[in-house]
């Protein structure tokens, strides 16, 4: 037999995409065939963080001189790709075969493939040497998680604010109803002087603060890596020097001394979820945001969050060779590029629908929406695409969290896209994995909280002193 890892072409196929092989089927057809051997042995993956935490997950692979023993390595390293962005952790332990745990070592290195991963989980989240541990099932710490409320407070004056690569939007909210909100475009990757970032958040709090008495406290949410309000790395300030990005990681904690107020910044996923689990009143909840890039972020069956990272952006769903390649890490087949605008710009040639140039990616989102207000087959294709994507990628998610609800929201979503997309996305489970049709609710919040109920959601974050 082949050693190379089995990749299956989906019942549902993207019709702008015939290529997609989706991770999920991949990975349980390996499963099936590992059973039917009768040879699998246990492989157990360790992800260690900064605080001590550990997080695990157990499989099996083949043993050591199968013949099926080469297809172990994507299988496995597709694997550890998923975990560090959606748990993370600056030490991977591989508890299984020496012949993967050398592999990925191999590839989480300095220059190795996976080298982005290795200096951004390394150095510039947890701010150690990203190290892989090759060692015996046995061998592998066990388990240690812990969770923290988030938000919910709602008494009060409150400021909640959504930074988005497109757009910043900002909520003023008393006693939990908003009173005012905006949006407002804006392109910050774009913009190499941290005084602009400080400049542009600035103008959104005093606008919403001009329409209240008195503010009590700010929450805010924003695509990267929070660490005690600090921003460790985010694609929106990438285009700030690294000499200078001191002046945007504690731009937040600044802003908070000027303002003499409570001020909580999190990961713009953490507040998708908690939006919806605050509108659902349930817990189990995955939040994905289809905006200029994929956020993601969990409520665990107790309410609570995790440490865990959830940038569903970089963890993959595509296994095709032909998959397309993520501009900043340089990875195939990464969420960004099927669930957000990205996508949208990716299938339009396809579609056969040119962009329009010299404009902002908002306004170029809104082109294409407009389209499809219209009935216009491209692009109704595209999200039709999009639909399909995400079925198989919530059976992908399903199996790497517990869930009750999938909340999917974003600017991606307004329109008929949203409902192309969880239509297209229930189909594929119904039809493809009945067990989580019946179990897992897939639902779009309404018109108006999919814009910015983000930036409400983040007010609750602090509570007042």
């Amino acid at each position: 037999m082949s050693n190379d890892f089995t990749l299956i072409e989906p019942k549902f196929v993207p019709p702008l995409d015939p290529g997609f092989r989706p991770a999920v089927l991949a990975n349980r057809a390996f499963q099936r065939e590992v059973a039917a051997s009768g040879a699998g042995v246990p492989l157990v993956l360790g992800l260690e963080r900064a605080d001590g935490s550990v997080s695990r997950f157990e499989t099996t692979v083949f043993p050591e001189g199968h013949a099926r023993a080469g297809a172990n390595r994507m299988y496995v390293e597709r694997i550890v790709k998923f975990l560090l962005w959606q748990r993370g952790g600056w030490k991977v332990y591989v508890g299984g075969p020496k012949s993967v745990g050398a592999y990925i070592a191999e590839c989480y290195a300095d220059g190795g493939r996976q080298d982005f991963d290795y200096h951004f989980m390394g150095e510039d989240v947890y701010e150690k040497t990203f190290t892989v541990v090759s060692c015996d099932a046995s061998e592998v710490p066990p388990e240690q998680e812990s969770t923290k409320p988030l938000g919910r407070h709602l008494d009060g004056c409150r400021i909640g604010f959504d930074l988005g690569a497109s757009d910043r939007k900002v909520s003023a909210v008393i006693d939990g109803e908003a009173v005012f909100s905006e949006e407002v475009v804006w392109e910050p990757r774009k913009q190499s002087d941290p005084s602009y970032h400080y400049n542009e958040v600035m103008a959104a709090l005093k606008t919403a603060a001009s329409k209240m008495p008195r503010v009590d406290a700010i929450g805010g949410s924003s695509a990267g890596v929070y660490i005690n309000n600090r921003a460790m790395i985010a694609s929106l300030f990438r285009g700030v020097p690294k000499d200078r990005f001191d002046e945007v990681k504690g731009m937040f904690l600044r802003i908070r001394d000027e303002l003499g107020v409570p001020l909580e910044i999190v990961n713009d996923g953490e507040v998708t979820a908690l939006a919806g689990s605050m509108s659902l009143e349930d817990n189990g909840v995955l939040g994905i945001a289809l905006g200029s890039s994929e956020a993601g972020g969990y409520v665990t069956l107790d309410g609570n969050i995790t440490g865990w990272l959830n940038e569903l952006a970089f963890a993959p769903v595509d296994y095709s060779p032909d998959a397309p390649a993520d501009e900043w890490s340089g990875d195939k087949g990464v969420g960004a590029l099927y669930f957000s605008q990205q996508c949208v710009f990716r299938l339009a040639p396809k579609a056969g629908i040119d962009l329009p140039a010299d404009v902002t990616d908002a306004e170029r989102l809104k082109a294409v929406q407009a389209k499809l207000e219209a009935g216009d087959e491209g692009a109704t294709n595209i999200w039709r695409s999009m639909g399909y994507y995400m079925g198989y990628a919530l059976a992908h998610y399903a199996d790497f969290y517990e869930l009750k609800h999938v909340l999917v929201l974003g600017r991606c979503t307004s329109g008929k896209g949203g409902d192309l997309i969880v239509n297209g996305a229930k189909e594929v489970l119904e039809a493809e994995f009945p067990e989580l049709a019946a179990s897992i609710n897939v639902m779009l919040p309404d018109e108006k909280a999919r814009r910015v109920g983000q930036s409400i959601a983040a007010a609750s974050l602090p509570a007042i002193e």
